[in-house]
């Protein structure tokens, strides 16, 4: 049984599932793409130093702090409305992206572009909750899995193509026609979805803007604190206290509200407080993983800076080639639970294989694990969401979803993050003349790289002291991934549901409504 128990045909869903899948492939493009165009971007502007880090920031602040907002918005306006609102945007932005003629109108642009981003990611995820019931959302969740794969690794590869033969302002450009096609796209596709407004119901202005704020508050505290200050300093003590007063207030807000942001019936379900929790974690290991491994390959294996991102292929065609599976498996078993936790095992394998490894390792061992690394994640994050799709009520579908990309994207923030500061903090403790003596800030990480290259005795001991701080890094994340799979074998165990919830009828749009 599929969505064609509420109406909808399997043609209907496949033209709605491609439709959104090339706004997820939009959207993730768009935070990989202009990486190492960054350089290039600095030398056009005239800017240079840290200031040039926001045109990456703004994208993900933007993005992250707008995401609740706008499911929430689906939630009372309908699906279509909104993600076609969200093309539009990002499309716009995308133009004036490529035409901007300072940084800072680049780094607006680019908040502009993530807002969009964000209605994208939220509307892909919300769309196939009114479309396809849970057990047989895996057979299509795995469309929006596989374009973010391919747009990780598509991304730092076009951008570095293009910037170097034609103009970075191109990887801006091609999100036109891409934009187009989605527009066009998902406009015949999700008319089929009730154009929905809930009776009385309105936006939390109050709940919108104490999110944002702490949102904010907390993501640049993770972005600053330890690279251009110290964690004691006043401004990242300001900045903390600031995110814990303003969560405060937005649960207080959230309990007042007659229609809050994020209802707190969501968070009183088991299975959606684990399933974000959960979704917070893998996010986490993600990009920790993301993070961590170019810098592993560099330091400690001698690898270019090309060369590195190649070496990712095994993880991220892990990570592509499981999502297709979990979603099959899904399907087939009727529940989430057992999936989740062997997914995070996995994960937890594959990191602690790597934690074993050294500059001496063969390349088949160290590609095993991290396929092993990159299944475990594309197993866990269909699963996730079939698991939280599964239990929200149809009212909350757009909020679930938003809520859950939510906890996605804080914990990419805070995997690349406490990822950097586990790796620092062990090397100023194992430093051979003190914390004093080690490198800091912004610069640390590319002094270090500079220092383990060539074959002489300085080198080699700085790649055997590094290699023993990348192994303590990696068991650190695989402790992470074990604790995640203890938290998904304590999620309630739902039969995932063969028929979606009663709803209002699609809408009538002259397809056939046969297989």
């Amino acid at each position: 049984m599929s969505g064609q128990a509420a109406g909808y045909s399997e043609a209907q869903i496949r033209l709605a599932v491609w439709g959104v899948s090339v706004g997820v492939f939009l959207s993730a493009l768009d935070q990989t793409i202009v990486v190492p165009a960054v350089p290039a971007i600095a030398a056009t502007l005239g800017q240079a130093g840290g200031d040039i880090a926001w045109i990456i920031a703004a994208y993900l602040l933007a993005a992250t702090a707008a995401t609740p907002v706008i499911g929430k918005l689906s939630d009372l306006h309908g699906r279509r409305r909104v993600l076609l609102a969200s093309i539009v945007v990002f499309t716009i932005a995308s133009v004036l992206c490529a035409v901007a003629q300072t940084l800072w109108q680049l780094v607006g642009f680019r908040a502009l572009q993530g807002i969009g981003g964000a209605g994208l990611m939220v509307m892909a995820h919300a769309t196939l909750g009114d479309m396809v019931p849970p057990r047989e959302r895996g057979r299509y969740q795995v469309y929006l899995s596989g374009m973010w794969g391919i747009a990780s690794i598509a991304g730092p590869l076009g951008g570095g193509l293009l910037t170097e033969w034609v103009s970075w302002r191109m990887i801006f450009w091609v999100n036109l026609p891409l934009g187009i096609l989605a527009l066009l796209l998902c406009q015949r596709a999700l008319r089929v979805l009730p154009a929905r407004r809930a009776a009385g119901a309105r936006i939390d202005a109050a709940g919108c803007v104490l999110m944002t704020l702490a949102v904010l508050a907390w993501l640049i505290w993770l972005g600053r604190a330890g690279a251009m200050h110290p964690l004691t300093s006043a401004p990242m003590l300001g900045l903390a206290g600031a995110g814990v007063l303003l969560l405060a207030a937005l649960a207080w807000q959230a309990r007042r509200a007659a229609d809050p942001l994020v209802p707190p019936r969501l968070l009183w379900d088991r299975v959606l407080a684990t399933g974000f929790a959960l979704s917070f974690a893998n996010a986490v290991l993600t990009f920790a993983a993301m993070f961590l491994l170019p810098l592993w390959f560099q330091m400690v294996r001698q690898a270019g800076a090309t060369m590195a991102g190649v070496m990712l292929v095994p993880f991220l065609l892990g990570f592509v080639m499981f999502s297709f599976i979990g979603g099959t498996v899904a399907r087939w078993l009727g529940r989430v639970r057992l999936l989740m936790v062997v997914a995070m095992l996995l994960c937890a394998a594959g990191l602690a294989g790597l934690a074993a490894m050294g500059a001496a390792t063969g390349t088949a061992p160290v590609a095993l694990c991290m396929v092993l690394l990159g299944a475990g994640i594309g197993l866990v994050q269909p699963a996730i969401t079939v698991a939280i799709m599964n239990a929200a009520e149809p009212r909350d579908i757009g909020v679930a979803s938003s809520t859950m990309l939510l906890c996605r994207s804080l914990g990419g923030a805070f995997g690349a993050a406490c990822a950097s500061a586990v790796l620092l903090g062990h090397l100023l403790a194992t430093w051979p003349g003190g914390a004093a003596a080690a490198p800091h800030g912004e610069a640390a990480l590319s002094g270090l790289a500079a220092l383990s290259q060539g074959e002489g005795a300085a080198a080699l001991a700085m790649r055997d002291m590094l290699t023993g701080n990348f192994s303590f890094a990696f068991l650190a994340c695989a402790g992470l991934a074990a604790a995640a799979a203890l938290l998904a074998a304590s999620i309630p165990d739902r039969p995932l549901r063969a028929a979606l919830p009663a709803q209002p009828a699609p809408v009538s749009t002259g397809m056939p409504n046969n297989r």
